[in-house]
C-alpha cells in the first residue's frame, strides 16, 4: 500500500518559493491528493493561494522515494497561508479539513507522518506565551482523530530572517516561538525538530525562498528518516539536491512536463510533438 504524509501549517509549508528559481522536482512515484484523486506531484503542491509555489514537501518526497525505490508516497496538502495556531484548534475549519483529507487518504494509503510548519502569525503581541499548550493540543488531536497514537510529527522552526523587513518585520518574537516549539518537541517522544539555520527569504521578508525550501525539505526528511532532531545545517545538502535534480526523468514524467508546458502556452503543438517523440522539429 502507498504511504502518505500530511502537510499542515501556514504559508511556508504551503510554499511561496518562486517556482522558476529552482529546477523542477516531479516523480511518478510521488503523488498528491487533489480533487479526491492521487495525481502525480507537481509544484505548487498546495493551492491555498494563487501565489502558492515551492515548499519543503517536494524535496522531502523526492528524498523519501529515493530511499524507498519500490514504494510510492502520497502528499496530503492542507496548509493555509496566514493561519494562526488558534485556527488549528480541534474544532476549527482548518483542522477539520485536514482530518477529513487525511482520513480519506487512509482509505488508500498508510499515513506515516505529518510535516508541520507554523508560527509566523503568532510571533507578535505575546503569542508565544500560550503557544506551547496550543501546539501540544494540536498534535494530540491529530493523533487521536487519526487513530495513530505514535504518529511522527516533524516540526520546522522559524527562520532567523524574520522580524527585520517587509511582511516579516512584525514577527519579532520568532525566537520565543522557536523556544516553545523546542520545549513541546522535547516532551513528545514522536515529534522531531528541524532547524531553519541559514535559510534565506523572498523579497517580502517572511517567506522562505525556493532554494532554501529545497534544503529545508531535506532536513525534514533527515529528521523523519532518522527519528531525531536536526539541529544544524546538513553537511551535504547541495550534493543531495544535485542527485535529486540529475535523476533521469521517466517517459511518464516527460509527458507530464511537456503537457503542462503546452497547456500553459509555453510551446506550440509541433514543438510539443517534436520534444515528446524526439524526432526533431515537426512540420
Amino acid at each position: 500500500m502507498m504511504k502518505s504524509i500530511l502537510l499542515v501549517g501556514q504559508s511556508n509549508m504551503a510554499g511561496r518559493g518562486f517556482i522558476q528559481d529552482v529546477p523542477g522536482l516531479r516523480h511518478e512515484r510521488v503523488k498528491m491528493l487533489r480533487n479526491g484523486r492521487w495525481q502525480m506531484m507537481a509544484e505548487p503542491i498546495h493551492f491555498d493561494r494563487e501565489v502558492a509555489g515551492v515548499g519543503p514537501a517536494a524535496s522531502f518526497a523526492a528524498a523519501w522515494v529515493q530511499a524507498h525505490p519500490d514504494e510510492e508516497l502520497g502528499l496530503i496538502p492542507c496548509a493555509e497561508g496566514g493561519s494562526s495556531i488558534d485556527e488549528w484548534a480541534s474544532d476549527e475549519m482548518l483542522m477539520r479539513h485536514a482530518i477529513a483529507e487525511a482520513k480519506f487518504a487512509q482509505e488508500s494509503s498508510e499515513l506515516i507522518g505529518v510535516l508541520w510548519h507554523q508560527g509566523e502569525s503568532d510571533s507578535l503581541k505575546g503569542g508565544y506565551q500560550t503557544y506551547a499548550a496550543k501546539l501540544t493540543a494540536v498534535f494530540s488531536h491529530l493523533r487521536q482523530a487519526l487513530g495513530q497514537a505514535d504518529l511522527p510529527i516533524i516540526v520546522g522552526q522559524l527562520p532567523d530572517f524574520l522580524g527585520q523587513e517587509g511582511f516579516g518585520a512584525s514577527a519579532t518574537e520568532f525566537n520565543d516561538i522557536n523556544r516553545e516549539m523546542a520545549n513541546v518537541v522535547a516532551q513528545d517522544p514522536h515529534s522531531y525538530l528541524v532547524n531553519a539555520a541559514e535559510l534565506t527569504a523572498n523579497p517580502d521578508g517572511i517567506h522562505i525562498d525556493a532554494a532554501s525550501q529545497r534544503r529545508f525539505g531535506l532536513r525534514y526528511y533527515a529528521a523523519f528518516a532518522n527519528q531525531e532532531d536536526v539541529l544544524a545545517v546538513l553537511p551535504d545538502e547541495a550534493a543531495q539536491l544535485g542527485v535529486l535534480y540529475q535523476r533521469p526523468e521517466t517517459p511518464q514524467e516527460k509527458m507530464y512536463r511537456l503537457s503542462r508546458a503546452f497547456a500553459l502556452g509555453q510551446m506550440s503543438y509541433p514543438e510539443f510533438i517534436a520534444q515528446l517523440t524526439g524526432k526533431g522539429t515537426a512540420k
